[in-house]
């Protein structure tokens, strides 16, 4: 009862956030039979209407009259975790683990009959080691990405491992296209048909992204580069080339040639924590007002994101917004039907997400009322030209209705990063533009290689709407005719400041003993691996969270039963959240320990409270504390 409330409590703040969308983008969830278990792992749209989907248990399913009536039929059965489906001249082509798989149904009985191996790939049975796609080019040839495996560390044991690959059907050839993934969950193309793949954060990943490939390009992990030298390879560096003195991605580009920058950066916790698919709206305004833009889902956060870009200085750069939230589920793929409305295939199991369910299909309605909002961002010479989806009303148009401050990532083999060297941004005029919809904003200041925060205040339409979404994400890779010079990192910023909170050594007053060791671990699917500890009023305790999930995670012990009041504090704290490993400043909160990277540990001593009681403890990572939570019990001896 106490977790259900805890996710009545999470549901009604997303729910409040999600009735305003569901103005202009209507929700309507797809029937399952109960005894399907539809891990959506890919999906896509026949030219007769039904959607084929395939499932991380190895099913593949057709749906047909896919809404309040949609009927299910298996089409086939054990595939290895396939995490990508394309529908290509009468046949399926699915991304197995470890090969791509062509499936016909030649007798025409609704069921495949024909499993033809496309392309083989190399496994060491790491689990790490997924496969995504095919995204089928015009040319007919078809595009994959490869994880790497995990030690901790990204590895990539076999071959291409990290790579995007390429495969020839008419040659029957596979050669190497691009480098430097670590967890390619998601790539599509925009409008022109350039090849954009997210990335999930990690190690030498400070934060979601999504990055711009083409032939020849490293994305910025290193484990790959072990095969850079192997036949059919254009990428040149090597693994040697990287370090962690570089800094950050913009100054280690100045170097490193063939090195591409993240078109667009996601701030972690902000705007996704899991990023995944990508899709251009191809819809010709059948789906609103944002024809030709970006929509990129998050698994972990069960939402999804719009980005706006454009070219500057011949490389992709732009800005990220949120767009809408309130799914079941985590989001892993998407799709528009042919009347463009779009959907939601849906997984969670071992991947846990803020949505609550284990899977779900759902689909995303235009309801023909177009929301005011930023529409796009563009780099000017001293600044931004913001444009809204509405003509402004000129008289709210001034400075102080814009708050701009701008910060960084950590380039470094560490699993993720603070939000490092934050600089506000003095605003010196804001001016509407000719069109109506566009407000130039001149800037004091502006510098290349950071991420611009962007928060609109009491801005409104011509005809008085309010802003549905007020703050957006820009980053600026190169300013248009400006300076591209390197920069540098604030030490004293690129270090998490360290807390009272969290006493990482013993109390001299201890003489060199405790009452009690106790160890906490994390778990799969976000979750503590104790939910319930015991200790006695003014225990003296050194206390070890241990982490091998494959994200990170923290431990936050509260004054009592405090875990929603603290997590919600966390959630609230945007930017300053990952700058402070998502430590509120608020007396509920009694210790902490770090951000606990995957295989890594962190030991913290603090007295136990001296009035028994119950004290809850969470992890305060963005969309974890609902689930990520346990109760430390203290009580006297006597009634232990």
């Amino acid at each position: 009862m106490r977790l259900l409330g805890t996710t009545i409590l999470l549901l009604c703040a997303v729910f409040l956030s999600a009735q305003d969308e569901a103005d202009y983008y209507s929700l309507e969830r797809i029937p399952i039979p109960e005894e399907i278990k539809l891990e959506v792992g890919g999906m896509d749209f026949l030219p007769d209407g039904r959607l084929a989907v395939c499932t991380r248990r190895g099913e593949v399913f057709m749906v047909s009259d896919v809404g309040e009536s949609a009927t299910y039929s298996l089409f086939a059965r054990g595939l290895h975790e396939p995490l990508g489906l394309t529908a290509h001249d009468g046949a399926l082509y699915i991304a197995q683990r470890g090969e791509i798989t062509k499936l016909v149904d030649r007798d025409g009985d609704g069921t495949a009959d024909v499993y033809e191996t496309v392309q083989e790939l190399p496994l060491t049975g790491n689990y790490h080691e997924y496969h995504y796609g095919p995204l089928i080019q015009q040319d007919g040839t078809m595009m994959t990405t490869r994880n790497v495996g995990w030690e901790g560390r990204g590895v990539s044991k076999s071959e291409f491992r990290g790579w995007m690959m390429q495969y020839d059907p008419a040659t029957k050839t596979m050669k190497p296209y691009a480098a430097g993934m670590r967890s390619p969950a998601g790539f599509g193309t925009n409008l022109d048909g350039d090849i954009f793949v997210a990335e999930n954060q990690g190690d030498w990943i400070g934060s979601g992204r999504i990055t711009h490939l083409a032939e020849g390009d490293f994305a910025g992990h290193p484990a790959s580069l072990r095969w850079s030298g192997m036949e059919g390879s254009s990428v040149e560096l090597q693994e040697d080339d990287l370090n962690d003195e570089f800094k950050t991605m913009y100054r280690a580009k100045q170097e490193l040639d063939g090195l591409k920058l993240p078109a667009v950066w996601f701030p972690h916790g902000i705007l996704g924590i899991s990023t995944a698919a990508i899709l251009a709206d191809r819809t010709e305004g059948a789906f609103g007002p944002f024809a030709g833009q970006l929509f990129v889902s998050d698994q972990g956060q069960s939402k999804i994101m719009r980005v706006a870009l454009e070219k500057v200085a011949g490389a992709y750069q732009g800005a990220v917004f949120p767009f809408r939230e309130g799914f079941s589920s985590g989001l892993l793929r998407l799709d528009f039907d042919q009347a463009g409305t779009l959907y939601a295939g849906q997984t969670a199991r071992g991947w846990a997400a803020t949505g609550g369910e284990e899977f779900a299909l759902e689909r995303l309605k235009w309801t023909g009322k177009t929301p005011f909002e930023m529409y796009a961002v563009r780099a000017s010479t001293e600044g931004f030209d913001i444009e809204f989806t509405k003509p402004v009303a000129a008289a709210n148009v001034k400075p102080s209705a814009f708050t701009i401050q701008n910060f960084t990532y950590i380039y470094h083999h560490k699993y993720g990063s603070p939000v490092v060297d934050v600089q506000a941004n003095t605003i010196t005029s804001a001016e509407v533009q000719d069109d109506g919809k566009t407000v130039r904003v001149t800037l004091d200041g502006y510098r290349p290689g950071y991420i611009y925060e962007i928060k609109v205040a009491g801005l409104r339409s011509a005809d008085k709407d309010r802003l549905l979404h007020d703050y957006g994400y820009y980053t600026l890779n190169a300013i248009p005719g400006g300076d591209s010079s390197s920069t540098e990192v604030s030490e004293e910023l690129a270090q998490i400041r360290q807390s009272t909170k969290r006493p990482t050594t013993m109390p001299a007053d201890w003489n060199g003993t405790f009452d009690e060791h106790i160890t906490l671990e994390s778990a799969l699917g976000m979750r503590f691996k104790q939910q319930y500890l015991t200790t006695t009023p003014g225990a003296k305790i050194k206390f070890t969270f241990r982490n091998p999930d494959d994200m990170e995670h923290n431990f936050v012990l509260t004054s009592g039963k405090m875990g929603d009041r603290v997590g919600l504090a966390a959630a609230d704290l945007g930017l300053r959240g990952a700058a402070t490993a998502y430590i509120p400043d608020m007396p509920e909160v009694l210790v902490h320990t770090e951000l606990v990277a995957p295989e890594t540990e962190d030991t913290i001593y603090f007295t136990a409270p001296s009035k028994p009681g119950t004290y809850e403890y969470i992890c305060t990572v963005p969309g974890h504390y609902m689930v990520m939570r346990g109760i430390l019990v203290v009580r006297d001896a006597a009634s232990k």
